[in-house]
């Protein structure tokens, strides 16, 4: 990280997501709600890609205990949308994900927030180890201070 407020290219994963019209809401914005969805499609993503996580048949899948974000500035359609992720933290069956949300040409800073996952078994919601390949990824863009 650059500074206080990083920038894209401060995130050693990044996402490019088209907005869509249904993602304004009356005002004009986008939605905050839809804020979510972008955090969860770059974690996501990334789990897939870069984790090898089968999201539909593995034995292990990721399941959000807690999220949060701080909006900025507002963002509209038809921007494109940028979300930067890093691992702020790995536990032995979590992990707690940085991420920030950049909008349009300019990619000015529109929202940043966290995202907390446990990793549990499939057929019974009990917290299990991080898949081998999951955390190798995972500390891959793990966040350096």
């Amino acid at each position: 990280m650059t500074d206080i407020t990083p920038s894209l290219a401060d995130y050693p994963y990044q996402v490019e997501i088209a907005s869509r019209w249904q993602d304004n809401d009356m005002y004009g914005h986008i939605n905050n709600v839809v804020y979510y969805g972008f955090f969860d499609t770059a974690v996501n993503r990334f789990l897939v890609e870069r984790g090898q996580l089968n999201i539909h048949h593995g034995n292990a899948i990721a399941l959000v205990v807690s999220s949060q974000c701080q909006y900025i500035t507002p963002a509209s359609y038809p921007e494109t949308i940028y979300v930067g992720l890093r691992v702020i933290k790995i536990g032995r069956s979590s992990v707690t994900y940085g991420l920030s949300v950049y909008a349009g040409e300019s990619r000015r800073r529109v929202a940043h927030g966290q995202f907390v996952h446990v990793f549990v078994e499939r057929s019974t919601d009990k917290a299990i180890p991080i898949p081998a390949r999951v955390r190798e990824a995972l500390d891959e863009i793990m966040e350096s201070f």
